[in-house]
């Protein structure tokens, strides 16, 4: 990571003609089980991961916030937080940034002026939550810059609302909660109504491995909004909040009463929630041909009742799956419609997965996968 914590430095002092007072980590995540399960309130199971957004940061003496982003050509955005803060149509990024920045505002936060470069080798549009990771990043810089007082999980909060108020994507909190607060070797249980984190270890011998399908997605303008109102939709008709309260057996009773479409999705988040409980005991208790078989489910449920995965993203499963057997498994993880998998593999068996989808997988769809390695690291902090 020394090389990604150099080039924000060198970039912020080319930038600004002067070094930066300090700089943030904020690592992406995978998330291993429950997906489409956060907004549901219920329960999903991701990891923080060794591909982070980094904020380098100095103060001003003013309440201009000015901002580069070196992986983007070097482009700049510039604001003032004591003006109406708006969003430009031109650069997301820049809304990511000024979309915390409006939420500390609306929370009376006393603000500085900044100079902020960022960087990054989190994969953009690979279902490993960029995004999260920069609001998590520009939020912990604010805190340390202005000390605010939030904890880790406030500021998560602070972070999804920016997305679902600002940038405009209806986002649960699973993203930013584990990029602010993941834990080293471990992936976290998290209740997505309490918040409430569960340590969860990860088997000895095991790498995660994620593959990106490279496959475009975009969570904004996709599906997800979607699939959110449906979700919303089956849950008013069980008379709850959310369909974390609804029981597999009542739902097994009423579903045939639901909209065809309706019911599909609403089957899948019922279903998703056992199974990311499952998972957590399966994993805390070394119970790989459990965990085999949880992820396949939870992928096959992707697929079709929820309608998320592609042709490119099923064959990715299916080949690491076949390989592996039950010594451990694949799932489509993210929003959905390409992006990226999720793989649970032996140490020893790493090699022969890469070479095996590097063989297989442009032959089948003239597209050329990335393939990333992990272990689980903890959540932002101070380089």
């Amino acid at each position: 990571m020394m090389n990604q914590v150099e080039k924000v430095r060198k970039g912020f002092s080319f930038s600004f003609g002067f070094e930066p007072e300090f700089v943030v980590k904020a690592p992406g995540r995978v998330n291993l089980i429950g997906e489409h399960t956060d907004y549901n309130d219920g329960f999903v199971l991701p990891c923080a991961i060794d591909y982070a957004t980094l904020v380098a940061v100095a103060p001003r003496e003013d309440d201009v916030i000015r901002v580069v982003a070196l992986d983007y050509e070097g482009e700049t955005d510039e604001f003032s937080f004591s003006q109406e803060i708006t969003s430009v149509s031109n650069k997301l990024w820049a809304n990511y940034v000024r979309g915390v920045v409006s939420e500390l505002k609306k929370r009376d936060c006393q603000l500085k002026g900044c100079e902020i470069a960022i960087t990054g080798n989190v994969p953009q549009g690979a279902g490993l939550s960029s995004s999260a990771a920069l609001e998590v990043g520009i939020a912990y810089a604010f805190e340390h810059l202005c000390q605010l007082g939030f904890t880790k999980q406030e500021l998560a909060l602070i972070s999804q609302a920016a997305e679902n108020n600002f940038v405009g994507c209806a986002c649960g909190i699973m993203d930013q909660l584990i990029s602010a607060c993941g834990q080293p070797r471990k992936a976290l249980g998290i209740d997505c109504r309490s918040l409430h984190l569960i340590d969860v270890d990860i088997p000895d011998g095991m790498t995660i491995m994620m593959v990106n399908s490279n496959v475009k997605r975009g969570l904004v303008d996709s599906e997800y909004n979607t699939r959110r109102q449906q979700c919303e939709t089956a849950a008013k008709y069980f008379g709850v909040s959310h369909l974390r309260d609804v029981p597999t057996a009542l739902f097994e009773l009423k579903k045939h009463e639901l909209d065809v479409v309706v019911a599909q999705r609403a089957e899948h988040v019922v279903y998703e929630n056992q199974r990311t409980l499952d998972a957590m005991k399966a994993f805390n208790g070394g119970d790989l041909p459990s965990i085999s078989l949880l992820m396949a489910k939870s992928h096959e449920s992707m697929r079709d009742l929820f309608e998320i995965t592609t042709p490119e993203i099923d064959f990715l499963v299916n080949v690491i799956q076949e390989f592996v057997g039950l010594k451990g498994g694949a799932r489509m993880t993210g929003g959905g419609f390409g992006g990226c998998i999720v793989a649970l593999i032996p140490d020893e068996m790493v090699d022969d997965v890469k070479t095996l989808i590097e063989n297989k997988y442009r032959d089948k769809t003239g597209l050329t996968e990335s393939i990333y390695i992990s272990q689980p690291v903890k959540g932002v902090s101070i380089v």
